[in-house]
């Protein structure tokens, strides 16, 4: 079986919990060989609201990829994937990523995916939006970016923090045809 290459990158947004439900996910899989890029200001703001640690995300990958090394695979149209996520997505993120500045892996890892005709799914985390976040919004969707901000879903009567990440991660699956059992579908 060929198994599916994902990248999962995680940035200075609050939100962890869904990035962790994701490699807990794409981790424990056969199917999926799980390539993690965690930004410095990931690790500090999953120090301040969660009790992962980037070395538990990175014990559930294939690779994990500094951020700084604008040379690693990912960096590289030639290196072929079948998906890419940023979760959470800061909202300076998704302005590189709107607007092609790649001055990290993560940004130049987007900007190929994007390049390529690839799957890029942008899970945004801040409320309110301002006009520029909205405006970087729509310049990253044009370009092929689905924009998903991480807004859970109640149908399935969540009742811990892991319900409503495990709920998000599963949409977030979902937009990458990636099997799973994460969460109720309406009406089933």
């Amino acid at each position: 079986m060929d198994k599916k290459r994902i990248i999962l990158a995680v940035t200075g947004a609050s939100g962890t919990v869904y990035a962790a439900a994701l490699a807990n996910e794409l981790g424990r899989r056969d199917d999926i060989e799980l390539h993690l890029i965690i930004s410095d200001a990931a690790r500090q703001v999953m120090a301040q609201e969660t009790d992962t640690t980037p070395d538990s995300l990175a014990a559930r990958a294939f690779a994990v990829h500094p951020q700084a090394d604008i040379g690693a695979p990912p960096a590289s149209g030639s290196w072929r994937h079948q998906g890419m996520i940023i979760c959470p997505c800061s909202m300076a993120t998704l302005s590189a990523v709107a607007t092609g500045a790649g001055n990290s892996l993560i940004h130049r890892a987007a900007d190929v995916t994007l390049k390529e005709r690839g799957r890029l799914v942008l899970v945004t985390r801040e409320t309110p939006v301002s006009a520029i976040h909205l405006k970087n919004m729509l310049a990253a969707n044009r370009a092929g970016a689905v924009i998903m901000p991480a807004c859970p879903g109640f149908y399935h009567r969540p009742e811990t923090i892991g319900d409503l990440a495990a709920h998000l991660a599963g949409r977030i699956l979902d937009q990458l045809d990636i099997p799973h059992a994460l969460h109720a579908r309406w009406g089933e």
